[in-house]
């Protein structure tokens, strides 16, 4: 990501403040518009009641699977969670320290979420990286959805379906997103890309 040791422990640990301060006002906003109790979200969810207390804290990085599952309880999309309700600026400056972070389940691929938070719903845009050995395996988005994947550094390998390719710097995948898809770094090194979701694309057959 650009830094090393202590920085980027810090640059992580920022982004994923941000990410969680943002997650637990929004999940006790919605959990309380369907006058559901902290029991009630967990028994519906699978997560648990401790882990959803410590998100509406701000007290803990939750998972994307965590997401997800609280987003499927709450009965809106994964990109409705994460969003705010507060009026954003014409003009607009992200430091690297205010950048939201998503970190997959096995804690080797990161997603900075540098796309704007009002375009979620139909284009969505991330700094991709992926340490050695890493997998970001994701659901189906909506019907029509296409990914891109623009190759920085390294080398990332891209399954949907069954159907396999492999992309090196300078190259990009595009593919449809609206089924079952996994992005891998089977290299020894780490690999970083540019990813843009376009959730309303027209279907492709």
């Amino acid at each position: 990501m650009g830094v090393e040791g202590k920085d980027k422990a810090k640059t992580l640990e920022a982004g994923a403040h941000a990410l969680s301060g943002q997650l637990g006002r929004t999940v006790q906003r919605l959990r309380k518009a369907n006058a559901l109790s902290l029991s009630e979200l967990s028994e519906q969810s699978g997560v648990a009641k401790s882990i959803i207390s410590q998100i509406e804290r701000n007290e803990t990085n939750p998972t994307l699977t965590t997401i997800w599952r609280l987003s499927r309880a709450l009965d809106v999309s994964i990109e409705s969670v994460l969003q705010t309700d507060e009026d954003e600026p014409f003009l607009e400056r992200s430091s690297r320290g205010d950048t939201p972070i998503l970190v997959s389940d096995d804690g080797k691929c990161r997603l900075a979420i540098t796309g704007w938070i009002k375009t979620v719903e139909w284009l969505q845009w991330y700094d991709f990286h992926a340490d050695p050995g890493g997998v970001l395996a994701s659901d189906p988005h909506q019907r029509g959805s296409v990914e891109c994947l623009s190759v920085l550094e390294g080398e990332l390998e891209v399954e949907v379906a069954g159907a396999v390719d492999v992309a090196r710097a300078g190259d990009t995948l595009r593919y449809r997103c609206d089924r079952p898809h996994v992005i891998r770094n089977r290299s020894l090194a780490p690999a970083r890309a540019a990813m843009v979701c376009i959730l309303k694309a027209a279907a492709m057959e």
